[in-house]
């Protein structure tokens, strides 16, 4: 369990970083709304409790760029005025995160599984360094579909990368169905486990579950599953397919401006 300051500070981050991006995304008249609102409090739970100065982060999950804009404007890595420039013309912004032109976004992602392979050399590069610096990596769990993922996940047991956290964000929906329907994962956490990682399965959107499931990440390579929602919070549009392509239609927006205060109000512990 965090500290009731710690865990109002997270609650707090998250509802700037949701309305913020969400806002971004009004404005660009742009989809991938329900990729962001799946990973949001796992961002900010890796930027804002895990993560120190000098570790990295890869985002996997190119879709949520927009969340990743936004945790970094909050971290103050990136100003507001430049992230108000996502999806427009000669931006720094666009829908996936680019590479070499914003601070802590080291690599060009998408949605074709290269993150884990991406991250797997920078964890061991670090090793050789003897750094004691950790590699974050967020994939979705519609990107498992991709053999780099699982070659990566191979190499990562093979050379013991303790160095490295993967994070699976398990929202269930992919670009054209449900990951089952699409190809069935099975137990993702059986798979894991098979390929010798330390996992744990837990709630993505609940800062004391993420907490819990991570603070045994000591000895070996560790995957830790977090289910979500795709959409979370977007009342009618949460947990189906159009949540990952459509932007907001007439009074959406306002609507889940809505739902996200109510939440913060209900997440803060007095």
């Amino acid at each position: 369990m965090l500290p009731k300051k710690t865990h109002n500070y997270l609650v707090e981050k998250n509802f700037f970083v949701k309305k913020r991006f969400l806002a971004l995304y009004k404005k660009a008249n742009a989809g991938h709304i329900g990729s962001s609102l799946s990973c949001s409090e796992i961002l900010v739970f890796i930027f804002f409790h895990l993560m120190k100065e000098t570790d990295e982060f890869v985002l996997s999950k190119g879709h949520a760029a927009a969340a990743l804009y936004s945790v970094l404007t909050e971290k103050e890595i990136i100003t507001e005025k430049a992230v108000n420039t996502f999806y427009e013309n000669a931006t720094y912004f666009p829908a996936h995160p680019p590479a070499g032109k914003i601070d802590k976004i080291l690599f060009a992602t998408g949605s074709l599984g290269h993150g884990l392979s991406i991250a797997a050399g920078l964890a061991l590069s670090k090793k050789f360094k003897k750094s004691k610096d950790i590699i974050y990596c967020l994939t979705s769990d519609g990107e498992l579909n991709e053999g780099s993922t699982w070659e990566a996940a191979q190499f990562i047991t093979h050379h013991n990368l303790n160095n490295l956290l993967w994070f699976i964000d398990k929202n269930n929906l992919q670009g054209f169905g449900t990951t089952k329907k699409v190809m069935n994962p099975f137990s993702l956490a059986d798979k894991c486990k098979a390929f010798g990682f330390e996992v744990w399965e837990t709630e993505g959107h609940n800062f004391n579950a993420l907490a819990e499931s991570t603070k045994y990440h000591i000895k070996k390579p560790t995957a830790i599953i977090c289910n979500t929602v795709k959409g979370n919070g977007w009342n009618g549009k949460a947990n189906t397919l159009e949540c990952h392509y459509l932007p907001f239609q007439e009074n959406q927006f306002e609507e889940i401006m809505q739902v996200i205060e109510q939440e913060y109000k209900l997440n803060i512990l007095l």
